[in-house]
Order: structure tokens, then sequence, then C-alpha cells
């Protein structure tokens, strides 16, 4: 399975801590000469350490400390996982790194310090997150900050546990399924909108070996995350569980917009997007909420704002994202942001996200009225330093 020398590595997270146990145990029990390496987080606020600890499937081969870097115990883990690696990679005994992270850490840093600054020695060949289906909508649904759940990673981590889950959800190409007797059907539906391009494979299946060698691209991960060109879930309906996508060209009127945001974080279990406000008609805004906190954020400028020389310098991911969008009036500026969540009101949200669109009086006053408009997100937008 090496791939000119080079050590292959499957990273293996999620919040669901005896799922991804399961999954490492069950990579370590099937792929011969493969090693798992954890860095236990917890450790960190009480002793000023990251613990790493090496097993394979006889158990613990060695353990270590970790110094915290600028008081961050990620930090620490960035910067002790690839000389490790590197040290497995040059014994010439292991056949497959398992990377099991610690509880919140998301696998999408990890993925690109492992692809940026692994060289010749490793090589990334996918990323794994362990699931229980039947915690997914309990950990989405909830808000509670990182810090209140012990689960922080940084003195100034201010993720919360569903958001965090969101991503670590959706990132990953290969969902590991453990069994699950509380796990229902409204469960596997709200999994599979979520995530609806993941390959699902059961913790006990021999296609789970096969999917650690399967191959990682980084930057199409990234790409298919960047709200600007996001591979979003299409409409389903299933077993209680419904997404709703909902998409249009005119922009949102900021005060009202901002007036119905605590409805619509609060309407879907998860949602996330892109979106534009009429008095910032060059900006691309992402949409992201899970557990009830919403983060709105410059994603950088639309396509149509920028000058046709700057269009040879933006990836072809993002023109071709901008083509599929494109408007003869307004160019990729578009509303696009989708709700999935057990019981989604379909046709009251519509309603309520209609309502924030310009008006048609609004509209036809054009774009140097509604520079005028209230700027009711500069709070979010612009805070204070």
């Amino acid at each position: 399975m090496r791939h000119e020398g080079a050590l292959p590595v499957v990273i293996v997270g999620g919040l669901h801590s005896e799922a991804r146990r399961q999954v490492v145990d069950r990579l370590l029990h099937t792929v011969p000469g493969s090693v798992a390496l954890h860095h236990d987080l917890s450790t960190a606020a009480e002793h000023g350490t990251v613990l790493r600890r090496v097993r394979d499937a006889s158990g613990e081969l060695s353990r270590g400390d970790a110094p915290l870097v600028n008081d961050c115990a990620c930090c620490a883990l960035r910067e002790d996982l690839v000389p490790e690696l590197e040290r497995l990679a040059d014994a010439g005994l292991t056949r497959l790194a398992v990377v099991e992270l610690w509880d919140s850490v998301e696998p999408k840093s990890m993925a690109e310090v492992v692809a940026a600054h692994g060289g010749d020695a490793v090589r990334l060949t996918n990323v794994i997150t362990a699931v229980d289906p039947a915690l997914v909508l309990p950990c989405l649904a909830n808000g509670d900050d990182l810090a209140e759940a012990g689960l922080a990673a940084a003195p100034n981590d201010q993720r919360t546990v569903g958001d965090t889950w969101a991503r670590q959800l959706e990132y990953a190409p290969v969902l590991a399924l453990v069994d699950s007797e509380d796990a229902d059907d409204a469960d596997r539906a709200l999994l599979t909108q979520l995530h609806p391009t993941a390959r699902h494979v059961p913790v006990r299946s021999p296609r789970l070996a096969e999917s650690a060698f399967a191959g990682f691209d980084v930057e199409a991960a990234a790409a298919a995350q960047h709200p600007a060109c996001a591979l979003l879930p299409q409409e389903a309906d299933e077993a209680g569980v419904t997404t709703l996508v909902w998409r249009r060209h005119r922009p949102f009127h900021p005060e009202r917009l901002y007036q119905a945001l605590e409805d619509l974080c609060c309407a879907a279990a998860r949602s996330r997007g892109r979106f534009w406000l009429a008095d910032r008609p060059d900006t691309l805004l992402a949409w992201d909420a899970a557990g009830g906190a919403l983060c709105v954020e410059s994603a950088g400028p639309w396509l149509a704002s920028l000058p046709d020389a700057a269009w040879e310098m933006v990836p072809p991911v993002r023109r071709a994202a901008a083509a599929l969008d494109w408007h003869g009036e307004h160019g990729d500026r578009c509303q696009h942001l989708v709700f999935t969540s057990p019981g989604l009101d379909r046709d009251a949200l519509a309603r309520v996200l209609e309502s924030c669109l310009l008006t048609d009086a609004e509209y036809t006053a054009g774009p140097e009225a509604w520079k005028h408009l209230p700027a009711a997100f500069d709070s979010l937008l612009d805070p204070v330093a």
C-alpha cells in the first residue's frame, strides 16, 4: 500500500469518543502493521502539556508529553504530529498510521497540516469521522460552548459543540458508523441529508480498512466547504427529516434580515450557505448555524465585483460555482441557503426568508438607494477592535 515509500496516514475524528475508539481499534486489528497516534488535549490545562500515546493492536507502545505552544493545546498537537509521523515513516515498520484526533479537534486543520508539512515521508490517504447515529442530533443541537463542556482546545476557543460537530461531520468523505440500538430511521435520514456525498461504512465492515487507503485531496475538500463553492445538500424529505434549499437572486434588506436572525437560526438543527445584503453588494457572506448559534462572516468578494483581469487568479472550482449561479443583472450574487432538521416547517421558514428580501419598491429604487438602508450587520461584520 505504500506510495513511493511514503507512510499512509488516515485521520479519524469526531466528538463521539466511544465511536472513535471503536473505529481506531477496528483499523488496528484489521490492518497488519498499523499504529495509532492520539494526543490527549484534556491534560493541557492542568499539566501545561499534551499527552501523546502511540499504540498498536497489542496495546500501548509509547507515551510522551508535548509542551503547549502559545498556551494552545491544539497548536502543540500541530507541532508534534508531523515529527511523530516522520519518525514512524523512518523506522519503516508501519503500514498505516492512524491519527486519532481528540474530541473537539477538527479534521480539516489536521489534514492540511499533514498534507503541507509531511513532505515525501508521509501521505494522507483519507479522513474518517466516527459516528454514533443516535448522537448526531443531540450533538448538532447542543449550543453549549466547548469551554462549558470541557472540550476547548485553547483558552480563547469560542466554538460551540454543535458547530464543531457539524464541521467534523461535513468535512470527512467517509463516515464510519458504529452499531447503535438507540438509532432510528430519522437519525439515519438526518445523517444522510447533512452530508449526502459521504460514504457510510459500518465499523465492522471490511470496507473500513479499504477506506483508510482510498486517497484524499486536501484542496478539493477545502473547496467543498468554502462558502463560495460549497457542495451544499439538495432538497430532501424522509422519515420526518427535511432539507429545504432556498435560492433567490434579489438581495436581502439588512435590517429585516437582522431582526429575523434568531427565528431563522433556530428554525433548523443545521443551516448553512451564502447570501448577500443590499447595502453590501460586493461582499459574499457566509451563513453557518448549528445548535441555535449562528456565525455570519465575510467570505471575500463576489466574482461579479472583481475586474475581469482578476478572474484568472480565481480557482476553476470557484468560477464553475459562479457560472451555475450567474444572473444577468447581479452576476454570481445570490441567496443560497440550506436548512436541515427533523420537523422542519418548510412553508413558515420560506415565508420568513421571503419577507427579508427587498420589496418591489425597494428593489426598483436601485443600488444607489440600497447603500442608504440601515447598516444592521455592522456589529457582526465590522466589530470594534
